[in-house]
């Protein structure tokens, strides 16, 4: 596929996640190895990647962002909460959540989870976008060569409400953040396409805003 295709129709697979074929570490390595060619700041390259195959692990990590995304859906301001003054878009905001309560209950069956950390004694105060800028392109690229090798991933969050849980689940330093939860599975069906955005005039401003 072009980078065109691959960057147009990359979506956020979380129903379509096969949960019953496994991935092979082989395949996650390539898509990791191509996330390390990412930019950081300095050239720090301060991020780690916690791959978890384990199904006791799985379920565990599961449990927690199971608690979470229901506390999510439930807090009002959910995507399915999102624009009910249109009724297009708000049909669309009630799948995304239909979908992510959908992941909530089976992200301890999806076959690899991968989360991207980053070095940081302690959260910059104020802005943020340097430490995060040099982790999330690279969660990014994952993705992308994911998508590019027949795997479907999600990026979620969530999971963060239990940080501290899951880093005392899996041995994760006190130094070390973690920044994003990606569920890696082959998806099923053959139907991704560019999504519904809005109008790039809407959003663009030149010289000003």
């Amino acid at each position: 596929m072009t980078p065109d295709e691959l960057l147009t129709t990359i979506r956020s697979v979380r129903k379509r996640l096969d949960l019953t074929r496994p991935v092979p570490m082989e395949l996650v390595r390539e898509c990791l190895e191509i996330a390390l060619q990412a930019p950081t700041g300095g050239n720090s390259q301060g991020w780690h990647w916690i791959v978890i195959t384990d199904p006791d692990k799985r379920k565990a990590v599961g449990d927690y962002y199971g608690r979470a995304t229901r506390a999510y859906l439930g807090s009002g301001s959910s995507a399915g909460d999102l624009f009910q003054d249109d009724p297009e878009r708000a049909a669309t905001q009630r799948r995304v959540s239909d979908s992510a309560a959908f992941l909530g209950e089976h992200m301890g069956d999806v076959p690899v989870l991968v989360i991207a950390c980053i070095e940081a004694a302690r959260l910059p105060e104020g802005n943020q976008a340097g430490l995060w800028g040099s982790l999330l392109p690279a969660a990014w690229s994952y993705m992308l060569a994911a998508r590019a090798r027949g795997l479907g991933t999600a990026w979620t969050s969530l999971h963060l409400v239990y940080e501290s849980e899951i880093a005392d689940l899996l041995g994760i330093p006190a130094n070390v953040r973690q920044g994003v939860l990606m569920p890696t599975a082959y998806y099923t069906g053959e139907t991704f396409r560019p999504a519904r955005r809005q109008p790039l005039d809407e959003v663009l401003h030149v010289d000003s805003w």
